[in-house]
């Protein structure tokens, strides 16, 4: 046995199913002898499982995190040159999204204790740049498993008239003061990669919201831009969940809540094990927050 061998792999997607096998072998064998196998009842019955896990009325169920990112920004009425502020530190998933929608990322430093956006960093480049750009939005990334500060967020928001538009793809079941991260802002974006907490096997995303006009707009845009098939009102793309991925995260989203426990409780052993060690700074959590390690 190589050394290799004794690593702690980051995620092992096949445990996930190993662990729930025979309920996730009988959804697929659902889906497959239906044989409706793109955006049907399970995909229905999936965006409703997740909006109320997560407390919100709407979920919209699309093809992976980055098309929901990109809808989500869409949907709120971000247009071509406008601008968005995100932290520095996060994946280029979420700068593709802003650019894929034509629009221009300005990146704000992060709290170095929690990783997440630093607020009068934020506030500093929003300064630095509404002469040059129509900063419109920002993007609060819960980086790693912790929400960012979502009442800070909130009110930065509100002093320049911004958009809020939740990266929530590392951030399945955290919280900030005891409310579901996704369920803060205009709207929210989630990735279920295989490696997330709460993972499909193969790509999906969901975009979640409280607002009505939100929720069409998604819906129209991950779709051609229809209302009533064929007919398309607006320019959309093609972004639609496949039944075997939606029944399989409906599946594993029974066990999401007990899996999160037992994350917290080995990252305390984690903490606890190296909290002795010369030179070693670890991340640090807000009191604020539910961390869900997905790091």
């Amino acid at each position: 046995m190589t050394s290799q061998d004794n690593r702690i792999p980051i995620a092992a997607p096949g445990r996930a199913y190993r662990a729930q096998k025979s309920a996730i072998d009988s959804a697929v064998e659902e889906v497959l002898n239906q044989g409706h196998y793109i955006q049907g009842a399970k995909c229905k019955t999936f965006e409703n499982n997740f909006a109320n896990w997560l407390g919100v009325p709407h979920g919209i169920a699309v093809a992976s995190g980055t098309d929901a990112l990109t809808i989500a920004l869409k949907s709120v009425g971000l247009k071509h040159g406008d601008a968005i502020v995100t932290a520095a530190n996060t994946a280029g998933a979420t700068i593709a999204a802003i650019q894929a929608c034509g629009c221009t990322p300005i990146l704000a430093d992060i709290d170095e204790a929690t990783m997440n956006i630093n607020i009068e960093s934020a506030r500093e480049v929003i300064e630095d740049w509404k002469a040059e750009y129509t900063i419109r939005a920002i993007i609060p990334v819960h980086m790693y498993g912790q929400g960012a500060a979502m009442n800070d967020v909130l009110e930065l928001a509100e002093q320049f008239n911004l958009k809020v538009v939740e990266d929530a793809a590392q951030a399945h079941g955290a919280r900030w003061n005891n409310q579901r991260i996704g369920s803060w802002g205009h709207a929210a974006a989630f990735s279920f990669y295989p490696t997330k907490n709460l993972g499909a096997f193969g790509d999906a995303g969901m975009l979640v919201t409280r607002s009505e006009e939100i929720e069409s707009q998604a819906r129209e845009l991950r779709q051609y831009g229809w209302r009533e098939r064929q007919i398309s009102y607006q320019q959309g793309i093609n972004s639609r969940m496949d039944e075997l991925q939606a029944a399989i995260l409906s599946t594993r989203l029974s066990l999401l809540d007990e899996e999160t426990s037992r994350r917290q409780s080995i990252a305390t052993r984690y903490k606890q094990a190296w909290k002795n060690i010369p030179d070693l700074r670890l991340p640090e959590q807000d009191e604020r927050a539910t961390h869900v390690f997905h790091q």
